[in-house]
């Protein structure tokens, strides 16, 4: 069974927020404990509302959070800095890779559109209908195709003269 998209607001209705305050967190510290076993990694999670609890909650203990966090603190600023993700940090990195994969598929597009033209002049379009800066670009495009081509004449002619 599918479940319902929830609305991320401020739940009004103090009952049904300490309700989802409770599973949320018990399905936090399993995360969290999954993710120490499974990968072998030293976690912690500390919660704090001011709301329900008058102490922060430490999971898996006080103790252990405490020596988890001293171990980061004690870390040099660089090594500290390259463990730590911002928001920002996060969202910049998204930007950049969202960008490279842009900039990528603009070229794929844009040696389609070139392969396409030239196979319309191939096929008979006339060369005053294509654009000036489309020649250059043209030119290259049939260089690497040719290119290519004697590559895999050379293979065959290899291949050939082996057997």
């Amino acid at each position: 069974m599918a479940r319902n998209k929830v609305k991320l607001a401020y739940i009004e209705n103090n009952a049904a927020r300490k309700a989802s305050y409770n599973k949320r967190k018990k399905g936090l510290l399993k995360k969290a404990n999954e993710l120490s076993t499974l990968c072998g990694v030293e976690a912690c999670v500390v919660i704090y509302s001011s709301a329900s609890d008058s102490q922060p909650e430490a999971w898996p203990s006080n103790v252990a959070a405490h020596r988890i966090l001293s171990g980061f603190k004690a870390l040099p600023a660089e090594e500290k800095s390259n463990r730590t993700l911002t928001q920002e940090s996060l969202i910049k990195q998204m930007i950049a890779k969202a960008e490279e994969r842009l900039k990528k598929m603009r070229e794929e597009n844009r040696r389609m559109e070139l392969t396409q033209i030239m196979f319309q002049i191939f096929g008979g379009r006339p060369l005053n209908t294509v654009k000036r800066e489309d020649f250059n670009d043209l030119r290259m495009l049939i260089d690497q195709n040719l290119n290519a081509i004697d590559i895999r004449l050379q293979m065959l002619n290899e291949s050939y003269v082996l057997q």
